[in-house]
């Protein structure tokens, strides 16, 4: 099925299961391509526990065209909150060519996703300089973090950041979990995969 587990990344806490799609060829054209390794994807989600990790490897994929990654990334990022709430999807070993067709199926969706280049994480997609500046806040506190302490380190009022964190949420960027604050009143706190 082209899955391999992984060691841990700093911000990757949980098991994470690599999917290889260099299995599927080194050029990877049109939806019906696509539909039976989405599928597969799905499989794979559903083996996953909460806060895990399908990291899908483009590594010896030369190319793959807009169809392909509307199709895998697109519709299976589309389904990840209903169907695999908790669970993370990532990218790695895009080409130039993968990454500019992966970013601009995303783009048209309004979607988001995690890239992973080395032991650095970005965001591709449709990337609005808000959610990239909430994303890397989260990256760089190192650990979870509440919505007060982003808000004064972007100097955002606490509103709008509630509404940044929503979204990053909701798109499977960050995870949310339930604390208490200093003073004991319950919060939520922020992370990147863990």
């Amino acid at each position: 099925m082209g899955l391999t587990m992984a060691g841990s990344f700093h911000t990757l806490k949980k098991m994470e299961i690599k999917f290889m799609l260099k299995e599927f060829g080194a050029q990877l054209w049109s939806r019906e391509k696509a539909r039976p390794i989405r599928s597969r994807v799905h499989d794979a989600l559903e083996s996953l526990r909460l806060g895990d990790i399908l990291a899908i490897d483009a590594s010896g994929v030369e190319v793959f065209d807009f169809s392909f990654a509307a199709e895998l990334f697109g519709k299976t990022l589309l389904t990840m909150g209903a169907e695999h709430p908790g669970r993370f999807v990532i990218v790695d070993g895009l080409t130039e060519c993968t990454r500019e067709n992966l970013n601009q199926a995303l783009e048209g969706l309004n979607l988001l996703i995690i890239e992973r280049k080395g032991d650095k994480l970005e965001l591709l997609g449709k990337v609005h300089p808000a959610d990239d500046a909430t994303f890397a806040a989260i990256l760089k506190a190192g650990d979870a973090v509440s919505a007060g302490t982003l808000s004064q380190k972007l100097e955002v009022n606490l509103t709008a950041m509630n509404e940044r964190l929503a979204k990053l949420t909701d798109l499977g960027i960050v995870r949310r979990e339930k604390s208490s604050s200093a003073s004991g009143r319950e919060q939520y706190i922020y992370k990147v995969m863990a």
